[in-house]
């Protein structure tokens, strides 16, 4: 199973050392891959267990112009056709993963993207500061 780590400081900008070491001390969790997004005072990072997209599904995944990022773990079982779906819209796949179509949902529906996952899931999206 895959893992997930990230910061969000509000006071100064997310440190990438400290979320390395955190990611580190996870990798029994994902032996495969890791990765990062760090941006002013959010960073994310994950440990990456390979089942889906074993060459292209590498996390933190973005949307088509790169404004949203999503680290997930678990399994979409109606990713194929969620896709089927999107493409028919315009959208874009750079990978065959089942963690970008959620990003390309979220785009197309914001929070009511879940409704169309069918799957055991986790993610995270911060609000906006106000």
């Amino acid at each position: 199973m895959c893992g997930i780590v990230g910061i969000v400081n509000v006071s100064e900008a997310a440190d990438r050392g400290v979320l390395e070491r955190m990611n580190g001390a996870i990798r029994h969790r994902g032996p495969d891959d890791d990765g990062y997004y760090v941006r002013e005072s959010a960073g994310l990072a994950m440990r990456r267990l390979s089942i889906i997209d074993l060459a292209h599904g590498k996390q933190p995944i973005h949307n088509a112009d790169s404004t949203k990022w999503i680290v997930f773990n678990g399994e979409i079982y109606n990713y194929r056709e969620l896709r089927e779906d999107l493409e028919r819209g315009g959208h874009r796949f750079y990978t065959n993963s089942d963690t970008e179509a959620i990003i390309h949902l979220y785009d197309e529906y914001g929070d009511g993207c879940l409704a169309y996952l069918r799957g055991m899931f986790a993610f995270y999206r911060p609000r906006p500061r106000r």
